[in-house]
């Protein structure tokens, strides 16, 4: 976005005042010491007479301190501003002065730089218009007081006032562009909010239809298959229709656990790491009709991406490991929110001891090298009544 013209005092931002040329900040100095160069290394008018050397001496010196004063120094903004209105002031007097007592060469262009720098720089106010007459009289008087040729003085005085008005159309000008670039960037950052709104509603709606329609028909329909399989059970149904039943219970789950992924997907909402665990234990729940429950102890947050996903993983293989060791019993998820660390534990309590109690296969052996990489810990064995899984993982 485009910078404002001014700053709150009133000044251009100080990296864009002068313009680019070093030389010409000291452009007042330059001028008023060329009073005394010799003509024939620089045109510097008629030679000084004797006795003003010294007073045009040490208004010289005036100038270039109050040129210093312009200079962008490393001082606090209203600091900088007050010095550089009372250098300009100070060198527009000193001028003035020094046209009277020698009213040639090139410091004859320092009223003009003056009244140029009164608005070129700065928003244009009282001192501005002081400024300007003081470099009109400064320019024209000289005229006066030497041939009193009010007609040359005129001409020169006008021709202070018209650089004035130049640079009061130059400013007016690029301030003008410059609003309008501000407004076109504004413009167009309002139609890419509106585009942005306009897309973020539509995924809004699409995510109602999902949920309200495709995730509410498959959770239905996963009740139903499984009151289905437990009535095909129940009236002794042959093997193979009571595993068609579950294979569609499970697609069924799968599907709904996907549905939810795409409604958070298409509103922007990262699902949240418990609840993302708490739907692979009510997919299992769903799928295989074992009780299954997930407790969140602690305040839940989000975890860095490795940790949530040891986690989601881990408890989507203890799941699948007592689906097949130890159909039917029961499960219990524990997600514990502690200070510096989180801990998953799940446990099948199919009543006995595991009849081969290993450390795990491959999937829970993969387990436990993704929560070796990230500083976690896996630990896996058998309980009085099942089995057990405990991840620890520091986040």
């Amino acid at each position: 976005m485009m910078t404002t013209m001014f700053d709150d005092q009133g000044f251009v931002p100080r990296d864009r005042r002068y313009g680019a040329l070093s030389a010409f900040r000291m452009l007042p100095a330059v001028l008023a010491l060329t009073l005394f160069l010799p003509q024939r290394l620089f045109l510097g008018g008629q030679q000084i007479p004797a006795d003003l050397r010294p007073w045009l001496g040490a208004l010289a010196l005036v100038v270039v301190a109050g040129n210093l004063m312009l200079l962008p120094w490393p001082w606090p903004e209203r600091r900088a501003a007050l010095l550089s209105q009372i250098g300009l002031l100070v060198i527009t007097v000193t001028t003035g002065v020094i046209l009277v007592l020698h009213p040639d060469g090139v410091v004859y262009g320092l009223p003009f730089w003056t009244a140029r720098l009164a608005v070129r720089y700065r928003r244009p106010n009282l001192l501005s218009y002081v400024v300007i007459a003081l470099s009109v009289i400064g320019a024209g008087l000289p005229q006066l007081f030497r041939d009193f040729n009010w007609l040359a003085a005129l001409g020169i005085g006008l021709g202070v006032l018209l650089v004035a008005l130049l640079t009061l159309n130059r400013q007016g000008r690029e301030e003008r562009l410059e609003q309008a670039e501000l407004l076109l960037a504004r413009r167009q950052q309002v139609v890419e909010e509106h585009a942005r709104a306009a897309a973020l509603a539509e995924r809004a709606r699409i995510a109602r239809e999902v949920h309200d329609v495709l995730a509410h028909s498959l959770a239905g329909l996963s009740l139903t298959l499984q009151g289905t399989r437990l009535m095909l059970q129940r009236d002794n149904a042959s093997q193979e229709v009571i595993d068609q039943v579950s294979k569609a219970q499970k697609l069924a789950a799968d599907g709904l656990a996907e549905a939810r992924r795409a409604v958070a997907a298409l509103r922007d909402d990262k699902v949240p790491d418990a609840r993302a665990i708490a739907d692979l234990v009510t997919a299992f729940r769903l799928e295989s009709g074992a009780p299954a429950e997930l407790t969140v102890n602690g305040e839940p947050r989000d975890l860095p991406a490795e940790a949530a996903t040891a986690l989601y993983r881990t408890a989507q293989e203890a799941l699948t490991n007592a689906r097949k060791h130890a159909p039917g019993a029961p499960v219990d998820a524990v997600l514990d929110f502690e200070d510096g660390r989180t801990v998953l534990t799940v446990i099948d309590h199919p009543g006995k001891p595991p009849a081969h109690a290993t450390s795990g296969g491959y999937g829970l052996l993969g387990m436990r090298e993704r929560a070796e990489l990230i500083g976690g810990e896996l630990e896996t064995g058998p309980m009085e009544d099942g089995w057990r899984v405990r991840l620890v993982v520091p986040a």
